[in-house]
């Protein structure tokens, strides 16, 4: 598994240390606003163990997210397969931060890392992203990595009953785009 090393941010391998604030986490809900129903700490340490065996069949996933000043776990980033149920198919990129790391440029700058290596490594021709309609804060980042969105292929979860969480959003770049901007993303990417 490959850590990535930006100018602030390590994305690496998960950690036990991880387990506490990952829960932690998962039990704000600010954090989980626009994901769903707060986690239990049993249910967040199964997510990890998923993780980590997803990155270790697929050679990519969700790493953790860590200040390198600091050696705070700050949340995760990474890329995954878009689930079955979605109106469409390929690889997602997403990010979710404890709300202390909020406001930083932290996803931003994990998301350029994991473009960089889903683009240049794993030779991906286009990444995804998703979010709900509501969710202005990861929709911005999306724009700020260069992916655009085509409204009409806004879509409703199939997997969400009627509610703020139902409308999603589908942001795309692909390589060709990335590399036109890969000056801009080295300069995150350190």
């Amino acid at each position: 598994m490959t850590d990535i090393r930006t100018d602030r941010l390590l994305l690496r391998r998960w950690r036990d240390t991880d387990l506490a604030p990952w829960a932690e986490m998962n039990a704000d809900p600010a954090v989980r606003e626009h994901l769903g129903d707060l986690l239990t700490p049993e249910q967040s340490a199964a997510s990890v163990g998923t993780f980590k065996a997803e990155f270790d069949q697929r050679g990519y996933g969700w790493w953790a997210v860590e200040e390198v000043a600091t050696g705070t776990f700050v949340g995760f980033a990474g890329l995954d397969l878009v689930d079955d149920h979605m109106p469409f198919d390929g690889i997602e990129i997403g990010w979710r931060l404890a709300r202390s790391a909020w406001g930083h440029g932290y996803a931003t700058e994990a998301a350029f890392a994991t473009l960089a290596f889903g683009f240049r490594t794993l030779g991906l021709p286009e990444i995804l992203a998703v979010t709900t309609a509501g969710n202005h804060r990861s929709q911005a980042v999306m724009r700020r990595i260069g992916m655009t969105r085509d409204p009409e292929e806004d879509f409703d979860d199939p997997s969400e009953p009627e509610g703020p969480l139902r409308r999603c959003v589908l942001y795309r770049l692909r390589a060709a785009d990335f590399r036109a901007t890969a000056p801009a993303a080295d300069r995150q990417a350190g």
